[in-house]
């Protein structure tokens, strides 16, 4: 279910960059679905066992909880996976593309690997985050289009809001295992402002491409951050989860028409 988070940015970049469908961006849409997403999760399930095996979300629906013996084949899994992409985009794309997918694969590792492990570290936790926009300039500059930043930005802060926002949920047991994220070091009230001006700095950015996903990213962002405020509490947060986790379906929903339907009535050369 989370591969729309990799897949649907390198879609949506392909979609800006002027056609439906582009022969060039399979290999790259094939590997932002099981073996970028085996990088994440399986950098994030080896480092955070210790954390994992405390938090009652994981191992469930909401999150896996790895054996230890398990840790060695998820990194080789993980090198299997990815390895054969990483030789093919170096021969494939442009430099300033696989620069682009090198950092993006760099600050999710990092996210959770030692030494930097921005999960720890305030602030730096969210805004690694921004990361999961990059597909909407390295699809592009792998298609040798010019990326439409705007888009790219205001989608680099509403990851930033919405890793915060979902974070409140576990600031009891980050708190416990001693995890200073963004989250646990600002409280719910301060999360709600954390959010809320990054969700308003999506806003205005998708504004000057789209002034209905504008509407919709505000609607949508303004009634999780009403609720949290209402009762700002980390179980607001977990009950709230399921809307956020449904927030970039319905605006990727809106955006998607919007773009097919552009695309089809030749509004792109």
């Amino acid at each position: 279910m989370l591969w729309i988070n990799t897949t649907g940015p390198a879609v949506v970049g392909m979609w800006l960059s002027g056609d439906l469908w582009r022969w060039e961006a399979l290999p790259i849409l094939l590997w932002l679905t099981l073996p970028f997403n085996l990088l994440i999760y399986g950098t994030n399930d080896v480092f955070d066992q210790e954390t994992d095996a405390k938090n009652p979300r994981k191992g469930t629906l909401e999150g896996a909880r790895i054996r230890a013996e398990e840790a060695r084949p998820i990194a080789l899994g993980i090198l299997i996976a990815n390895l054969p992409f990483a030789a093919y985009f170096i021969l494939a794309f442009s430099p300033s593309a696989i620069l682009c997918m090198l950092l993006y694969a760099l600050l999710f590792t990092g996210y959770s690997a030692p030494p930097v492990r921005f999960k720890a570290r305030p602030f730096l936790d969210s805004l690694s985050n921004a990361a999961y926009a990059f597909p909407l300039i390295f699809v592009p500059l792998a298609l040798g289009e010019p990326p439409m930043w705007p888009a790219a930005l205001g989608l680099m802060a509403w990851s930033a809001a919405k890793h915060t926002f979902d974070a409140v949920q576990d600031i009891a047991e980050d708190e416990r295992a001693g995890i200073d994220t963004t989250a646990v070091k600002l409280g719910v009230r301060g999360v709600v402002f954390w959010s809320g001006l990054f969700w308003t700095l999506s806003t205005v950015a998708f504004a000057l491409v789209s002034l209905p996903v504008a509407l919709v990213n505000a609607v949508f962002a303004g009634g999780l951050l009403y609720a949290l405020r209402r009762d700002p509490t980390p179980r607001t947060g977990h009950r709230l989860y399921p809307f956020s986790i449904a927030f970039p379906y319905v605006a990727g929903t809106v955006a998607g028409v919007q773009l097919v339907g552009a695309i089809s009535l030749g509004a792109y050369p």
